[in-house]
This record gives C-alpha cells, sequence and structure tokens, in this order.
C-alpha cells in the first residue's frame, strides 16, 4: 500500500471509528512520507482512543509544528491547548501547564476576535473549580460558552456548558446545573462533537449525574455512553470509566455480582490507557460490594488499590470497621475524612455514613450534627435521592433518640423512593428501620411485616453483615434495641465493672464508656446499674 493509499485507508477508517486500523494505516503512511496537519491530527485522535497518549502528544505537536511553519498561527494555538488539557487530565501538570502557556501566547499575538480565546476560557475555569468558587468557576465556563455559540464550535460549546453545569452542580444550584449537562448531551448525542470531545462530555455529564444523587439521569447518560463505546469496539478511552458508571448502577439496583463483574473489567480497560481515576473508582466499587456481603478481607483490599490510585476509600473503609465492630477505627477514620474535607459538596458523601457510625458509637450529639448538615444541603436538591438520604439518616437519628413516630414520619417517603428506584439494599435499610420504629410503638404486627420484608431481600443479595442486624431486632427476644458496643458494656456493667475498667477492657476513652451506658439505660429504661443488671439476667442478654 503506499503512502497516499494508507493515508485514504487511514481517514476512512477515522470517520467510521475503526481505531486501531486508522492508527495503524496513517502511521505507516507517516513512516514513508511526511503527513500533513490534519492528517496528523487524526493520527493524534486515534492514538488518543486507543490509550496511546504520549503518541496522541506527539502527532498533536507535530501537527502544532506545521500550521507554524505555515503561519496558521490559530490552529496552531488549537493544537496546543489539547495537548496541554489532556496532559493536565493526565496529571502531568508542568508539561500541560506549559502547552496551555505556549497557546495563550499564540493567541494573545493575534488581533482579531477569535473562538480560540473561548477555549483558554476552559483552563481559568478549571483552576477556579479546583479553589472551590464554583459559582465563579461556572460564571467563565459560561463565557466560553457564549464564545462557542458566536463562532458555531460545537466541541468548544459542549465542552463548556458541560462544565458549566456541573460547577452549578457543585455549588447547589443543582436544577440550573443538570439543565445545561442535559443541553451537553443532545449535543454529543446527535453527533454534532468530535470523538474526543464526546468521549469527555459524556463521561463528565455522568460524574455532574453523580455529584447530583440523580441516578435517573446517570442511568440514560450510561445507557447512551454504552452504546457510543460499542460502536467504537477498538476504543479504550473513556470505556473504563464507562463500564465503572454501569458497575455503580448495578451496584444500586441490586444486581452485585453483575456489578464486580463490570467493575473489574473496567478496571482492566482502564489499566490499559492508564487512567488512575477510572481504576481507582473500580476498586472502590468492588470495596463496596465485597464489605456489604461480608467479605471483608476482599473488601479491604479493594479499598486499599483504590487508596493506591488516588481516591480516599471513605465512607467505604470506616462503614468496614464498623461492621467488623471497631467503632472507634470506624469513628476515627470517618471524622479524618470530614476534618480535610471541607468543600460542602463533598462532604455530603460522608455524613450519613459519619451519622450512622457515630449512632453505633452511641454519640448522638455528633448524629444529629451530621443529620442537620446533610439536611441542609439537601435543600438545595429540588431532584435527586439526597433529600431522600438525608430523610433516611433523620429517621435513624430519630429512632435512637426514642422519637419512633418522628422517625416513621421521615422513613416512609424515604423507603417509597427507594423503591421507586427498583433499590432493593437502600429499601431493606429502611424497611429495618421502620420495623425497629414500629416494634417500639408497640405495633408488633407490622413490625414483623417490615423485618421479614428486610430480610427477604438482604437474603436475596447476599447481604451476610445486614442479615445479622435483622436477628439482632428480631432473634432471640432481643427487644432491648442496644448496639453490639452497648451490649458489651452491659455485660461488663452486670459484671461489677467500673467504668475506668470497662474502658480499660474495650480499649475505649472513659468518656465513651459513659455515654454508652447512659444510653444503654436509657434504652432500656433504667436508671441504676442494679437495675440495668437485673435487666440483663431476666432477658437473658449475659
Amino acid at each position: 500500500m503506499s503512502a497516499v493509499e494508507a493515508i485514504e485507508r487511514g481517514r476512512a477508517l477515522c470517520a467510521r471509528g475503526a481505531w486501531r486500523g486508522a492508527y495503524d494505516a496513517l502511521s505507516a503512511a507517516g513512516g514513508s512520507a511526511e503527513l500533513e496537519a490534519p492528517d496528523l491530527e487524526q493520527l493524534a485522535t486515534s492514538a488518543y482512543m486507543i490509550g496511546r497518549l504520549e503518541e496522541y502528544v506527539d502527532a498533536m505537536a507535530r501537527a502544532h509544528q506545521h500550521h507554524l511553519e505555515r503561519n496558521a498561527t490559530l490552529r496552531a494555538a488549537r493544537c496546543a491547548f489539547g495537548i496541554g488539557m489532556q496532559l493536565l487530565l493526565a496529571g502531568e501538570t508542568g508539561r500541560g501547564t506549559g502547552w496551555i502557556g505556549r497557546a495563550q501566547r499564540l493567541v494573545e499575538a493575534e488581533p482579531q476576535d477569535c473562538v480560540e480565546q473561548g477555549w483558554l476560557r476552559l483552563p481559568l475555569a478549571f483552576r477556579r473549580q479546583i479553589e472551590g468558587a464554583y459559582d465563579e468557576a461556572a460564571a467563565v465556563a459560561g463565557e466560553a460558552a457564549a464564545v462557542a455559540d458566536r463562532f458555531g464550535d460545537r466541541d468548544l460549546f459542549a465542552l463548556a456548558v458541560h462544565a458549566q453545569g456541573h460547577m452549578l452542580v457543585r455549588s447547589g444550584r443543582v436544577l440550573e446545573g443538570l439543565s445545561l449537562l442535559d443541553e451537553a448531551m443532545v449535543a454529543v448525542t446527535t453527533g454534532e462533537v468530535s470523538p474526543i470531545a464526546s468521549g469527555m462530555v459524556y463521561c463528565g455529564v455522568i460524574l455532574g449525574c453523580r455529584a447530583a444523587f440523580e441516578p435517573r439521569r446517570a442511568q440514560e447518560w450510561t445507557a447512551a455512553l454504552t452504546r457510543w463505546c460499542e460502536r467504537q469496539p477498538d476504543m479504550v478511552a473513556f470505556t473504563g470509566r464507562c463500564h465503572v458508571h454501569r458497575a455503580e448502577l448495578m451496584q444500586l439496583q441490586g444486581a452485585w455480582a453483575e456489578a464486580l463483574e463490570e467493575a473489574r473489567c473496567a478496571a482492566d480497560r482502564a489499566a490499559r490507557g492508564n487512567h488512575r481515576s477510572a481504576l481507582a473508582d473500580a476498586a472502590y466499587v468492588q470495596g463496596e460490594v465485597h464489605r456489604l456481603r461480608g467479605a471483608f478481607l476482599e473488601a479491604e483490599d479493594a479499598y486499599r488499590r483504590a487508596s493506591e490510585y488516588g481516591r480516599e476509600p471513605q465512607p467505604g473503609l470506616a462503614l468496614l470497621r464498623l461492621t467488623q465492630g471497631e467503632e472507634h477505627a470506624a469513628t476515627a477514620a470517618i471524622r479524618r475524612a470530614l476534618a480535610e474535607t471541607p468543600d460542602r459538596s463533598d462532604r455530603v458523601a460522608l455524613l450519613p455514613a459519619c451519622a450512622e457510625i457515630a449512632l453505633a458509637a452511641g454519640d448522638f450529639e455528633a448524629a444529629r450534627k451530621a443529620a442537620a448538615e446533610l439536611t441542609a444541603d439537601a435543600a438545595g436538591h429540588e431532584v435527586g435521592v439526597l433529600g431522600t438520604i438525608a430523610a433516611q439518616t433523620r429517621g435513624a437519628v430519630d429512632l435512637a433518640a426514642g422519637a419512633a413516630d418522628v422517625a416513621l414520619s421521615e422513613l416512609r417517603p424515604a423507603l417509597h423512593v427507594w423503591e421507586e428506584l427498583q433499590a432493593p439494599y437502600e429499601a431493606a435499610r429502611v424497611r429495618l428501620l421502620i420495623g425497629a420504629a414500629c416494634r417500639e410503638l408497640g405495633d408488633r404486627e407490622a413490625a414483623a411485616r417490615e423485618l421479614e420484608a428486610a430480610r427477604h431481600a438482604f437474603e436475596a443479595l447476599g447481604a451476610a453483615p445486614d442479615l445479622q442486624r435483622v436477628e439482632a431486632v428480631t432473634g432471640g427476644g432481643r427487644r432491648h434495641g442496644l448496639t453490639g458496643r452497648e451490649l458489651q458494656v452491659l455485660r461488663l456493667v452486670a459484671e461489677g465493672r467500673t467504668n475506668r475498667a470497662i474502658a480499660a477492657e474495650l480499649v475505649l476513652s472513659e468518656r465513651t464508656v459513659e455515654r454508652h451506658v447512659t444510653n444503654t439505660f436509657a434504652k432500656l429504661r433504667v436508671s441504676t446499674r442494679a437495675a440495668a443488671t437485673a435487666y440483663a439476667y431476666e432477658h437473658r442478654l449475659l
């Protein structure tokens, strides 16, 4: 095949999304002839799509040089910008910043108004996002979108609008943000946007839906991303992230075995493209599923891998420690994670676990504080499930505080949402709380129905730790509602131990033991250690 024929073949394969063949053909042509800048850009695109970042950078740098030699300064700037952005996304800050700076200098040297000025607004928007100035970042991205609209640049428009939407979601303006994310996706799904920009928008929009706690949209756009990936079987770029999104939805829908397989596939695809963030998320999903199934060693290994790839393994690892009975470690881990997370939009993922761990440790004040913060954050989420998560958290806190009737008013609507979303694990967790509340209110028949429904759901899912929680409420005449730690403390109180001795035995602080004793007395409706001991003997808790 001659160089001309190879180039023609490469162009045709690029147009069909056959990236491996396109890369091979254009690479072969480049070995025997000097490719022109447009073909070098096609070579760069095909290299990127099969997961070869350095080859992308090399081909795009050659295209950049070609444009400069022909005084096509703005096209050269566009190439420099593309290199810089991809390097920054790959974590190569020095090289990436250098190429962005070169693009900036070339654009500033041009006297006329140009669309490239809009492209150079994007790095500034992302810088403001990193600083936590989400409203300002959204405004800058909006400026880039306006420039794109004026010049008819569909790639820039889709990228800028999706970035603006993501930043508005992060700032709490959820409905505005989701509307822009939808608009960006319309441009992509109608085929108006180039391949690399399309992949970035697909993945960015789904991440935005996740930040908005909007599983319905995430499911819709993940299905669209899956179809887009399937039409390009050679593609490596973006496929790891696609499989991660699919795994997360499978986990929510209770298809845990399938979620594990999808997460493993995500890790394999991400490793081929060296996409560390997708590798981290794939490992975290595996950790979550293993934890829920009671495979603690596998869960710990998966959380470790997530951490190695750069993802904070919380709240999953703290919840694992709680399930293992290590309340002190769980409390320390979640408190540390919250202390290191000042950003409001990032804290919401930690707060439900914080409340759950605090309740298990008997720290009602910390649980109430977490629930209140979560409720305040959910106030701006007119859509999505954050309000449901906040209501479920409040219900758990109210139940622990003895306000079972108030808890039911929060938990019933939450159950309806989870059932509507076909999220069986979350629904079963709420049913467990509802059953406990009904029992507290003396409605044994309703409690039995709810607890039995929770039991069946956990059995179907293979959620071994949660089955044990059901047994703690229903089995062996246990009507006390004590946590595992409180039961330990009660048994030591019955042995005549002082709070100091109990603290030494359980490796807790005296203040924590005092809190456990107070909570235990409140749940058993006793006021002295002697009465608590009598209750323990009477109900065979020793």
